[in-house]
């Protein structure tokens, strides 16, 4: 042993043994540490689907009109004297639109007046006359042919009385066309013809044009296929198919849905052999007016109805290069994958036409984490999470 090696032999010595020692038991620890540990399954929200009678419905392209619709025009002649009207206003029916001047037929009134009134004295100087021949004839002091005359005579003035009276009668007419009152309550449009110019000259001039659009109709065209699921389905509801209660919902360009509900309250009586469609008319509610006529609309019609259909929320549902498909739950906590075929989203909700049943287990949250094969923990939805398995409209 060297004299350096005699020197470390002590207690310096032992204190380099304890420290090694400390220090392989410290470096064996850390190694212990620093082996994998495999983490937890990932917590996933399974739910069962829900059973639902669920409404298929059909859209159609279509365009509202004016429950009434009216021209108002000029039945006689003359200069437009008045206007008594804003425009774009609500008028009621009766009310004072516009005034021609009345002055001309106020004067043939009062001719047709004075006329029947000379025809009046002409039927009592011929019936005076007849008289006076009739009692001459029984004298024999006239023949029976001037007694003839003279009842033509009074049968003629009694004709012209009656033509008279009909004259009277014309010239009053006329002169009541010359108050234009509205023929029916709605919105009346933009004065077309100005005060001062004459009307009713050439033909029966446009004035001005009513509409009742409260409530208001939309026309639609329905395919022959969808007409009969229609009819087939309007008899599982109270109603009387085509023409009673059978609801149907309208959207305008604007409208992401179909905020307006109505009615079907007429369906035409054939099928367009050229175009395989029937017209049918829905009507609506319109007391806000905001349905315009003329607008463009898109028209749901319910055409059927699936009883108890399996349902799931729209957002379990997965799409790749095979199609729709779910991650269900096994009772192994094995996820597994599960091909669907899918109907219509009604509300949130997904119809699903195949593929699961109502047993199994379906992934409606944390689907990045979950895997084909893969072991997950599941647990029940939050009432939030199952507010969204809310029952759809029927």
């Amino acid at each position: 042993m060297t004299e350096y090696g005699k020197r470390l032999k002590g207690p310096v010595f032992d204190s380099i043994l304890l420290l090694t020692a400390a220090a392989a038991i410290f470096l064996a620890g850390c190694r212990e540490q620093a082996g994998f540990v495999a983490p937890p399954p990932p917590t996933v929200t399974v739910a069962l689907p829900q059973r639902q009678d669920i409404t298929h419905y059909a859209q159609y392209s279509g365009q509202t009109d004016a429950v009434e619709s009216v021209e108002v025009r000029a039945r006689v002649e003359g200069y437009l004297q008045k206007l008594h009207f804003t425009d774009a206003a609500q008028v009621k029916q009766g009310d004072l639109l516009f005034t021609i001047d009345p002055r001309p037929y106020q004067a043939r009134l009062d001719e047709a007046r004075a006329n029947l009134a000379t025809r009046q004295a002409e039927l009592r100087l011929a019936e005076a006359t007849l008289k006076r021949k009739q009692s001459a004839f029984q004298d024999q002091a006239v023949s029976e042919v001037e007694v003839i005359e003279a009842q033509a005579l009074r049968d003629q003035a009694r004709a012209a009385i009656d033509a008279a009276r009909a004259a009277i009668e014309t010239a009053r007419l006329d002169l009541s066309y010359t108050q234009v009152r509205a023929p029916i309550s709605g919105r009346i449009g933009r004065r077309l013809v100005d005060v001062g110019n004459l009307v009713g000259a050439s033909e029966k001039t446009l004035l001005a044009t009513i509409v009742n659009a409260s409530p208001v109709y939309v026309y639609f065209n329905v395919n022959e296929r969808d007409l009969l699921e229609f009819e087939k389905c309007s008899k599982q509801q109270p109603s009387t198919a085509g023409n009673g209660d059978a609801s149907i919902f309208l959207g305008l360009a604007t409208d992401a849905d179909f905020p307006f509900q109505g009615k079907v309250d007429f369906t035409d009586n054939r099928v367009d052999p050229d175009t395989g469609t029937i017209q049918m008319r829905g009507v609506f509610d319109n007391s806000a007016g905001r349905l315009l006529p003329g607008l463009f609309a898109r028209v749901r019609l319910p055409i059927r109805i699936q009883q108890q259909a399996l349902v799931v929320p729209e957002q379990a549902l997965g799409i790749d290069q095979q199609g729709y498909y779910l991650l269900a739950v096994n009772a192994e906590n094995i996820v597994e994958y599960k091909p669907v075929k899918v109907g219509p989203e009604v509300d949130g909700q997904r119809v699903i036409d195949g593929g699961i049943t109502d047993k199994d287990r379906i992934i409606i949250n944390g689907l990045q984490r979950a895997r084909p094969g893969g072991q997950v923990t599941p647990m029940e939805p939050s009432p939030p999470e199952a507010a969204g398995t809310a029952p759809a409209k029927q």
